[in-house]
C-alpha cells in the first residue's frame, strides 16, 4: 500500500492528511463491479451508490481502465473478496445472552433462550428467544426439545420474567420523541399493554449496569429504572424569551439548550440520569420512587423481602452523582453503596410505630463502611442480603481489580437500618498459591443464583486466563470450583434449573455449547458435579467454519516474569499467561505468522473462550498469541496492582518475553510477527513498535492510547491517566487543571514519544463518538507516521464508540485487520 490514509467521514468537507487528499463517502461515487463470491452483505466500499469519481493519486494511474474503491488496489481486491466471505460465515454464528428456567405444569422445566445475532444490513443485532422443554431422564441423560423456530423480538429492549414464570415483560424503548411501551405477555396473548410518556420518564435503562427491572412476589407491580423526564428548557418567540405561562401570541417559537449537565461519559452521551420507578401491572399507573432525588444515579433495584403489615421496601444501588460524573462505563472505581427505600404502591402505608408511610421517605444507607457495593441478592429465606464490592478498585483507582462478596442480616420486621454490620463471604485475595481460587472475578449475577439449600450461590468468576463456575457458601465462605477442573475452557452460568446448572462452554476453537450440570450428592463425601452435553441448534454453524475450527488447537501457557527485582510483591513475581492458538498440522520448521494480541483495560483479560473476530483470523492461517500480562484479571490483586505506574515499561517487557518465549520454542516465525490492540491494547501496540522497531511485520491499534498528554484533557477518565501512569501517588495529585509538570510525565509515557523509531506498516481504526479515548490521540499519531513516511492508513466509524462494535463496524474492522495482515505478513 502506497502512503495513503483512508478516513471514511461522513461530513460533506474534505479533508487532507499530510499531502494525501481524502473525501467522504458521500462525494465518491464506486466503479466497482465485481461481486464478492457468496455474500450477502457488501459493505460500505462494495456498494456502487457509496462512491464517485477520485483519484488515490499514487495508486491509479491517471487514465487506467479500471478504477479501485478508496483502500483498495489490484492486489487487496480478491482479499476483499474471499476474507469478507469467510468474515460472513463468523459473523452469522449466533450468541447466546441469557437464559431462564420455568416450573411445567408437567414434569421437567421449560427453558427460554435470549439468542443474538448481527444483522449486517441493518446495522444493528437481531434478537430471538428460543424455548425448549427439559426432561432429565436419569443421572447420566438430560433431554433438551427444542422450538421448531426462533421467535425473533423485533425492537425489543428488554425482557424479564416473572417469578412464576407465568408473564413475561416485554420493554420496547422509545424512538425519537414517541412513547416508552410495556407490555405484559402470558403464555398464549400479549394481556396488558401500557404506554408511558416521555413527560413521566425516557428510555428504560438496559445497558447491563444502571439497569435495573424486578419484579415483585405477587406479581402486581414491577420496579424499574429509567431516564428521569427531560428538564424544561427555554422558549424563545419572536419577541425574544417567553416567560412561563405568558399570554404572548406565538408567532413562531424555538426551545433553547438551557444548561449543560453532566453525563457518565462513554456510550452514555445523550442519556439522562437513571431515576426508579414503579408500574402497576393492573392499571398500568407509573411512579417515580420519591426521597431519592439528584444526588444520586441509580440501578440494580431489587424488591426486598416482604412482611404482612409492614412497608414494602426496594432495595437498589446510588451512585454519587451530584459532583464530577467520571466515566463509568468498565470502570468498577466508581464509589457506590446499596440503599433501602420505601415503595409506592404499598399494601400497608403504617408502620409497626404507626407513623405514616410519608413521613421521612429518605433512602436509608445500608453500605456505610465499605466504598463499593452493587449486585444485591437476598437469600431465599430473606434473611441476608448479598452484594459484591470492588473497594480494591475504588480505593487504589485502579478501573477493575479483585472483587469481594458480602453480607448483611436483613431485618426480620423488614425495617432496614444503616449500621448493620457487614460480614465479609469472599475477601479480596491478594496472593493466590499456585493453582488456588485467585480471587472473585464476577461481572454479572443471576436474578436467582441459589440452588434449594437457600445458602450456596452459583457464579462466574475469572480463574487466570479461564472463565469457571463456582459455589460459594455464604454461611462459611467455602469456594468450590463447580465446572470442569481439568478443562482449559471458558464456562459461563446461564441459568439454574433447581439444583440444576444450565451453562454455555467453549473455547478459542470451539463455538459455545451448552452444558447441563447436576448436583451429585454424597454422604461420606463432599457433594460433587457431573456435567452433560446439550444438543443444540443454537451451536451450529457453516461446514466452513466447523472444518477450519477442527484443523486448530489451543493451549494456555505460563510465562516466567523475566528480571525480578528485589521490590515486587510475591503476586507481581509470579508467572503470568498466554494463550497459544495454532494449527494442529503447523510443522517445527516452518510456522505460520504469528498474531500477537493484546487486551485493554489494563486491568482486564482475554479468556479462554470463543471470539468470532479472533477465530477468522485464526481460521486464515495465523497462529495467535493473546498475552495476558501482569496486571490482567484473574491472578490475585498483588498482580493487578503491580502495574499501574509502569504502564509503557513492565506491560510491554511482558509482552516481548512472550514473544521470545514462542520463538525459543519453535512455535513462531521472528520475521513474521504481527500485533493486534484496541485501547489499552492500543497503546501497548503502538508502544512496542516504538520500542521494537525491527520485531513487527504489521500492526493494528483499535482506538489506541497514543498520547496520554492529549487524552487526559479530553478523556471521560482523567483519572485513568493519573491512576496508571503515577500509580499510588496518582489518587492524590489528579486536577482536572493538569500542570506541565504532569503533562510532561504523561507525554514520556505514551507511545508518541517513540514514533520517531517506528517503521513499522500500521493500520489505526477509531470511532468518532469515542469519549474514551478520542479519536484526536489516534489521529495525531497516524499523522506523525505519516510525516515520518512509514506505510498507515485510517479507518474512522462515524458512529461508533470506544468499542467499534455496531455490526457493519464490526466486520469492516477485522475484514481489514485480515486484509492488512495477509499484506504484509504472508
Amino acid at each position: 500500500m502506497t502512503n495513503n490514509i483512508f478516513l471514511p467521514l461522513a461530513a460533506k468537507h474534505t479533508y487532507f492528511i499530510g499531502s494525501v487528499l481524502l473525501r467522504p463517502f458521500s462525494s465518491v461515487k464506486n466503479r466497482f463491479s465485481k461481486q464478492p463470491k457468496s455474500l450477502s452483505y457488501r459493505p460500505n466500499w462494495l456498494n456502487s451508490r457509496s462512491f464517485s469519481d477520485f483519484s488515490t493519486m499514487n495508486n491509479v494511474r491517471a487514465g487506467s481502465q479500471k478504477e479501485f474503491p478508496l483502500g483498495l488496489d489490484a492486489s487487496t481486491e480478491e482479499e476483499y473478496s474471499s476474507q469478507s466471505s469467510l468474515l460472513q460465515d463468523f459473523t452469522s454464528i449466533p450468541t447466546i445472552d441469557k437464559a431462564w428456567t420455568f416450573t411445567s405444569d408437567g414434569e421437567g422445566s421449560q427453558g427460554m433462550f435470549s439468542i443474538s445475532q448481527p444483522n449486517l444490513l441493518a446495522n444493528k443485532k437481531r434478537r430471538y428467544i428460543l424455548s425448549c422443554h427439559i426432561s432429565k431422564e436419569s443421572s447420566d441423560g438430560v433431554d433438551f426439545q427444542w422450538a421448531a423456530f426462533p421467535i425473533e423480538m423485533s425492537n425489543v429492549s428488554v425482557m424479564i420474567p416473572s417469578p412464576s414464570g407465568s408473564k413475561l415483560l416485554v420493554v420496547r424503548n422509545p424512538e425519537n420523541d414517541s412513547l416508552t411501551k410495556f407490555e405484559i405477555w402470558g403464555q398464549s396473548l400479549v394481556e396488558k399493554e401500557f404506554l408511558v410518556p416521555a413527560s413521566v420518564h425516557g428510555s428504560v435503562y438496559s445497558d447491563g449496569w444502571f439497569e435495573g427491572i424486578s419484579w415483585n412476589n405477587d406479581e402486581t407491580l414491577i420496579a424499574y429504572v429509567a431516564e428521569e423526564p427531560a428538564p424544561s428548557k427555554p422558549t424563545f418567540t419572536t419577541f425574544g424569551y417567553k416567560k412561563e405561562n405568558s399570554t404572548e401570541k406565538e408567532c413562531g417559537k424555538w426551545k433553547g439548550q438551557g444548561d449543560w449537565e453532566e453525563e457518565w461519559g462513554e456510550t452514555y452521551a445523550g442519556k439522562r440520569q437513571p431515576a426508579l420507578f414503579i408500574i402497576n401491572v393492573n392499571s398500568g399507573e407509573v411512579r417515580p420512587v420519591e426521597g431519592i432525588g439528584k444526588s444520586l444515579s441509580v440501578g440494580q433495584v431489587e424488591w426486598a423481602p416482604s412482611t404482612e403489615g409492614f412497608q414494602q421496601y426496594l432495595v437498589f444501588v446510588g451512585w454519587p452523582s451530584d459532583a464530577r460524573k467520571l466515566g463509568i462505563k468498565y470502570c468498577y472505581n466508581r464509589p457506590c453503596a446499596l440503599y433501602a427505600v420505601r415503595a409506592p404502591f404499598s399494601k400497608s402505608d403504617i408502620h409497626q410505630s404507626g407513623t405514616h408511610a410519608a413521613d421521612n421517605v429518605s433512602p436509608i444507607k445500608l453500605t456505610q463502611s465499605i466504598s463499593s457495593a452493587y449486585f444485591p441478592r437476598f437469600s431465599p429465606d430473606g434473611k441476608l442480603l448479598l452484594f459484591l464490592s470492588a473497594r480494591s478498585s475504588v480505593d487504589s483507582w485502579a478501573h477493575s481489580a479483585t472483587g469481594s462478596l458480602h453480607r448483611i442480616d436483613w431485618s426480620f420486621n423488614g425495617k432496614p437500618t444503616p449500621d448493620a454490620k457487614i460480614i465479609d463471604v469472599v475477601p479480596v485475595v491478594m496472593c493466590p498459591e499456585d493453582g488456588c481460587f485467585p480471587g472473585l472475578y464476577c461481572y454479572s449475577v443471576l436474578s436467582k443464583p441459589w440452588i434449594s439449600d437457600g445458602y450456596t450461590m452459583i457464579l462466574s468468576s475469572i480463574w487466570g486466563s479461564t472463565q469457571v463456575i463456582i459455589s460459594v457458601n455464604v454461611i462459611s465462605g467455602n469456594i468450590s470450583r463447580i465446572s470442569l477442573g481439568d478443562s482449559s475452557f471458558s464456562w459461563n452460568v446461564l441459568a439454574l434449573d433447581g439444583d440444576n446448572i444450565i451453562a454455555v462452554c467453549s473455547s478459542p476453537v470451539d463455538v459455545p455449547a451448552i452444558k447441563y450440570g447436576s448436583l451429585v450428592r454424597k454422604a461420606s463425601a463432599e457433594a460433587s458435579w457431573s456435567w452433560l452435553d446439550v444438543s443444540s441448534p443454537i451451536s451450529r454453524c457453516s461446514e466452513m467454519v466447523t472444518s477450519l475450527l477442527s484443523s486448530r488447537q489451543f493451549s494456555i501457557m505460563r510465562i516466567p516474569v523475566r528480571d525480578i527485582s528485589g521490590n515486587l510483591t510475591k503476586g507481581a513475581s509470579k508467572p503470568y499467561e498466554a494463550i497459544f492458538v495454532s494449527s494442529k498440522s503447523q510443522s517445527r520448521n516452518v510456522c505460520d505468522p504469528l498474531i500477537v494480541v493484546l487486551h485493554g483495560g489494563p486491568h482486564s483479560v482475554l479468556l479462554s473462550s470463543f471470539s468470532k473476530s479472533l477465530a477468522f483470523l485464526s481460521s486464515l492461517g495465523y497462529s495467535l498469541l493473546i498475552v495476558n500480562y501482569r496486571g490482567s484479571l484473574g491472578f490475585g490483586e498483588e498482580a493487578v496492582q503491580s502495574l499501574p505506574g509502569k504502564i509503557g515499561s513492565q506491560d510491554v517487557s511482558d509482552v516481548l518475553a512472550t514473544i521470545d518465549h514462542v520463538i525459543e520454542k519453535g512455535l513462531a516465525d521472528p520475521s513474521k510477527i504481527a500485533v493486534l490492540g484496541g485501547s489499552h491494547g492500543g497503546f501497548l501496540t503502538t508502544h512496542l513498535i516504538g520500542q521494537a522497531p525491527d520485531k513487527f511485520a504489521a500492526a493494528v491499534a483499535r482506538n489506541p492510547v497514543c498520547n496520554l498528554a492529549l487524552m487526559v484533557g479530553t478523556s471521560d477518565i482523567p483519572d485513568w491517566c493519573y491512576a496508571e501512569t503515577f500509580g499510588d501517588e496518582g489518587k492524590s495529585i489528579f486536577t482536572e487543571a493538569t500542570s506541565v509538570e504532569h503533562l510532561d510525565a504523561f507525554y514520556r509515557k505514551s507511545p508518541i514519544s517513540h514514533v520517531s523509531k517506528v517503521k513499522t506498516p500500521t493500520l489505526v481504526l477509531l470511532g468518532a463518538k469515542d469519549l474514551r479515548v478520542p479519536m484526536s490521540t489516534g489521529l495525531q499519531y497516524a499523522r506523525a507516521l505519516k510525516e515520518k513516511g512509514v506505510e498507515v492508513k485510517v479507518i474512522v466509524f462515524p458512529e461508533d464508540t470506544h468499542a467499534i462494535d455496531r455490526p457493519q463496524s464490526d466486520f469492516e474492522s477485522f475484514l481489514n485487520i485480515g486484509v492488512w495482515f495477509k499484506k504484509y505478513c504472508k
